[in-house]
């Protein structure tokens, strides 16, 4: 990804979602956080903001972050840059750190003792480059999820799964049922974030390290990875009837048991306690798809571009100690359904799933994700290849295999 370029590409095609001038304390915000749940817990953000004083003025962006990014980098890059903006904390917005473009947030990290509060310590290490912060992360999102509706397995007459293995036994049962056993959005992330969440359930996080840490090529046109390839096979050939396009309308499909399951990141449960349902009774949730419960430490984070007026600069700073406000962090993930950033907070009104996931985080079995292991250009590459595997169930796992080799041995 080249900045000039992509702001040569966007100048004609995007129509800015924002009008009016702003006063001194008011701060835009850029994120894509737009679905009914994402929409619940940003409202949050927007609120602890409000009461110091400042005023949030939302930018979300509507569709994935894929369709966000560009737009946000054209911003910064075009010279209209917004008061903060919303990455996945890892590898996004490396080049416009390294071109000067992103605020220096070290001071304000060290005001607030984070290294000492953030938990665990690689998510401080993703916001990290050349030993200054620049970015407030917010949550740890895990991948790393099986959804499941448990109306649609008593329908097929099945019991619920306990693991991956289970629902591919279940699809047959499913699918005469009139149920699709897997709901996959056709965005390509879905399908992209699917494959990476059956290699770390499947192979285990050896496997998916030497995979994306260590960029194996040999390795990635292993035997090993060739289960993990079968296990995808398995996953389109369920997906084949979601005939769906937004993460969140899979998600519904599960919510109102069309689909019996769907491997989604913790976001997911936010759809459901807007749909008002209950976790463990409604629906259930396997991380590690039952197979190998991690919590990958990924997540969103806030960065602030360098702003020349003052009054909006100080209040950049008091927006990133907000972020990271005990009460900030509870309100935020509890509505997410995302996993707080901080050690220190209390959850006790986490429901069955996050405490899953609390858990694990509590035992330490943690892994890093593809964002902070592999640049947006590679991500970009395995994301077409796995959409068109997904879409086209004529291409062979081995063809697909192959293909996935060669990108991850000129992966950067």
């Amino acid at each position: 990804m080249r900045f000039k370029m992509m702001a040569a590409a966007l100048a004609a095609s995007v129509t800015l979602p924002f009008a009016g001038v702003a006063s001194a304390t008011d701060l835009e915000v850029t994120h894509w956080w737009t679905s009914g749940g994402e929409a619940a817990a940003v409202a949050e953000l927007a609120k602890a903001f409000d009461a110091t004083g400042n005023h949030w003025i939302d930018g979300a962006i509507a569709g994935s972050g894929g369709t966000a990014r560009p737009i946000m980098i054209s911003r910064i890059t075009g010279g209209d840059p917004m008061g903060a903006t919303q990455f996945n904390h890892g590898r996004q917005a490396e080049e416009l750190v390294q071109a000067g473009l992103m605020r220096d947030l070290t001071d304000v990290a060290t005001k607030g003792k984070w290294t000492e509060v953030v938990r665990p310590k690689s998510l401080l290490d993703s916001c990290t480059i050349d030993g200054k912060i620049y970015c407030v992360p917010v949550n740890i999102h895990s991948w790393q999820w099986l959804w499941l509706s448990n109306e649609a397995f008593e329908k097929a007459g099945v019991p619920v799964p306990k693991n991956w293995d289970e629902l591919v036994a279940a699809a047959p049962a499913l699918e005469k049922a009139g149920i699709v056993p897997l709901a996959v959005g056709g965005q390509p992330w879905q399908s992209s974030g699917a494959f990476d969440v059956l290699m770390a359930a499947i192979g285990g996080k050896d496997t998916f390290l030497k995979v994306y840490e260590a960029k194996d090529a040999e390795f990635a046109a292993g035997p090993e990875i060739a289960k993990v390839f079968k296990a995808a096979d398995d996953a389109r050939k369920m997906a084949k009837n979601t005939n769906v396009q937004d993460w969140n309308q899979a998600t519904n499909m599960v919510i109102t048991g069309k689909a019996a399951a769907q491997i989604m990141g913790d976001w997911a449960q936010g759809e459901f306690q807007v749909a008002g349902k209950t976790a463990g009774k409604d629906y259930s949730c396997l991380p590690g798809l039952g197979l190998n419960p991690m919590i990958a430490t990924g997540g969103d984070a806030f960065y602030f571009p360098l702003l020349k007026d003052e009054e909006k600069s100080k209040a950049q700073g008091v927006l990133a100690e907000t972020l990271l406000d005990p009460k900030t962090q509870v309100a935020f993930n509890l509505k997410k359904g995302s996993l707080p950033v901080r050690g220190d907070v209390d959850l006790n009104a986490a429901n069955d799933c996050m405490k899953k996931g609390l858990d694990i985080l509590a035992k330490g079995d943690v892994m890093p994700w593809t964002d902070q292991l592999l640049s947006q250009d590679t991500q970009k590459q395995k994301e077409d290849l796995f959409s068109e595997f997904f879409a086209n169930q004529s291409m062979t796992p081995e063809d697909a295999q192959k293909r996935f080799a060669d990108i991850i041995g000129s992966a950067d």
